[in-house]
């Protein structure tokens, strides 16, 4: 494994990762907020726009931030043999970050589905956690009172730090509109995937879209692929 920084012509422009047998790892990104949508940012660091999902309480601390200024992120990276496609995953600072590396330790709670439950601040679902806190946890998107009990048992007395964090201390659970900027880039992802996964265009457009209007719900590429496979399964 090796650690590397790109730095780029612009002052603010830095990629710091590693290389690994998976090949680079992204860990960190300082640039410019180019472009900022309801689930993600786009932020161009050396003439290229890294796409960057962020959890809804990282979006709601950006709220006051334009377009067009500098912005660092700390950055999860996430690949599978399944979804070649990286996801970056970003948090403004490493206690985030490694709250989340915590959380994913949990079973049946992986990069995705975590990232879309962080909707409260670190603080607060660390402090639900040590609290034994079910109630709280349960409200979590995607989490339901199983997996909160799971997560009590898996991390409490192990975020006791980040429950002390002092953050944004968001402790409302909101969710973010569904705008058809939003929809028209999760169809794209959605058929990307397919064509990766060896569909031709005109039969991976065709099952994006009727997921898409099954389900108009839906915000995640990982969610419109299984349900493109429910909708298969449903046809066979």
């Amino acid at each position: 494994m090796t650690a590397y920084t790109l730095t780029g012509a612009g002052c603010c422009d830095t990629i710091r990762g590693r290389t690994e047998a998976r090949g680079v790892v992204i860990s960190y990104i300082r640039g410019t907020l180019m472009r900022k949508l309801p689930d993600r940012v786009v932020v161009e660091c050396g003439g290229v726009g890294y796409d960057v999902f962020l959890p809804q309480f990282v979006m709601r601390s950006l709220q006051e931030k334009p377009e067009g200024e500098p912005i660092e992120l700390e950055i999860y990276y996430h690949v599978t043999e399944r979804q070649l496609r990286p996801t970056l995953i970003g948090f403004t600072n490493g206690y985030e970050k490694r709250f989340f590396e915590k959380f994913i330790t949990v079973e049946d709670i992986g990069p995705q589905k975590a990232a879309r439950a962080l909707v409260l601040s670190v603080s607060k679902i660390a402090q639900a956690i040590e609290a034994e806190d079910v109630a709280v946890l349960k409200k979590l998107p995607g989490i339901g009172e199983r997996t909160a009990k799971k997560m009590v048992a898996t991390l409490r007395g192990k975020v006791a730090e980040e429950a002390l964090l002092v953050d944004q201390g968001f402790s409302l659970v909101t969710m973010p509109d569904v705008t058809e900027e939003s929809v028209g880039e999760l169809r794209e992802d959605g058929i990307a995937i397919l064509l990766d996964l060896g569909h031709r265009r005109p039969e991976a457009v065709s099952k994006v879209d009727a997921a898409l209007k099954r389900n108009p719900g839906i915000t995640t590429p990982e969610d419109l692929i299984r349900e493109v496979y429910r909708g298969e399964r449903a046809a066979s």
